[in-house]
């Protein structure tokens, strides 16, 4: 076998991708940093927003802007009712949808971005708790803050070091932190992330069981006693096919599972007499099985750690109610299954 062609990159590339490397390493370093330095300062500031009764009100000026938007939709997807404030509109009107129950989380990497302090006494005036992420406790803003969280010297990455760069990453992990971490104090649960996520592929992986599997007319149920042939001449189902027979025993209780594959291996082993044969003698008797209130998630997780098909749904009586065929997730399924 011949060796692989060497790939040759130009010197030039080379030098784009040593910086590129570069810029991420200072990036991941300032943030790094930043988690080190974190202190009661934190927990002061997930205090004030918890027990917020009104909305956390995100306010910040160009790139600090634009992280405190991403943070607003943090805040808002993870249980804690939020939006964003442009600091030049708040002057012009905006700041009506300030209210005294609120709480302003103010950024700002200086502290003295004008269009902010310009808005630190009308938010006073309002009466709103206000949390500053900022460089230094001693700005303007840092020492006008109910809670400050202060990133700390940060040195931006680039060729000029002027940019914001490592800063804005910075203000963007801390701001995550803060709202995952009181998302957890809250007690907010994997259903009411589904509920605020019901949309593309996120959202099919964070609904219940019941809600995506095959059921009533859909699913093909059988008595032990039945026979192969029985089973399969006699139960045709409209719509969505699917590949596996439900067998229960005289209780309605699921008993075991009989799939077309096992019907393949008996014709490919010359058991063709074993079609006029009870189904129960050939089934998987106590298949895994799902409760319906399950998150689809878990049933996911199931068929891809046990390599299986299809998997009954069960209530609290052992009766099939439903079932998850592979086909009807397979777009969610790990990348390896």
């Amino acid at each position: 076998m011949s060796a692989p062609a060497a790939v040759v990159i130009p010197f030039s590339e080379v030098e784009q991708l040593r910086e590129a490397r570069e810029i991420i390493r200072q990036e991941s370093q300032a943030v790094a940093d930043l988690s080190r330095r974190l202190d009661a300062g934190f927990c002061a500031a997930v205090n004030v927003i918890e027990g917020c009764t009104g909305s956390v009100v995100v306010t910040g000026m160009g790139k600090a802007g634009i992280i405190g938007q991403k943070l607003a939709a943090t805040f808002s997807s993870t249980g804690t009712r939020s939006f964003f404030l442009h600091p030049a509109e708040a002057v012009h009107g905006d700041l009506g949808c300030v209210r005294a129950d609120d709480v302003v989380l103010a950024l700002s990497n200086s502290g003295e971005t004008e269009e902010i302090r310009r808005l630190l006494p009308l938010l006073r005036r309002v009466g709103a708790a206000l949390v500053a992420i900022t460089a230094k406790d001693t700005s303007t803003l840092g020492r006008e803050a109910d809670v400050t969280l202060t990133l700390g010297p940060i040195r931006e990455a680039g060729q000029f070091e002027l940019a914001p760069t490592s800063s804005t990453t910075a203000m963007l992990a801390l701001g995550d932190a803060l709202a995952l971490v009181v998302s957890r104090a809250k007690g907010f649960t994997r259903q009411q992330f589904a509920a605020f996520h019901p949309a593309g592929s996120l959202g099919r992986r964070m609904q219940c069981v019941q809600e995506i599997m095959r059921q009533g007319e859909q699913l093909r149920i059988a008595g032990e006693t039945a026979t192969i042939r029985e089973v399969f001449l006699s139960i045709r189902k409209p719509g969505r096919r699917t590949g596996a027979v439900m067998v229960v025993d005289d209780a309605g209780k699921l008993s075991g599972l009989f799939t077309d594959s096992d019907l393949a291996r008996l014709l490919e082993n010359r058991r063709e007499d074993q079609v006029d044969r009870p189904i129960a003698e050939v089934m998987t008797p106590r298949p895994i099985t799902i409760d319906p209130a399950a998150p689809l998630a878990d049933a996911i997780e199931i068929l891809s750690r046990h390599r299986i098909s299809e998997l009954p749904v069960i209530d609290a009586a052992g009766q099939p109610v439903g079932l998850i065929d592979i086909t009807d997730v397979i777009g969610l399924m790990p990348e390896e299954t």
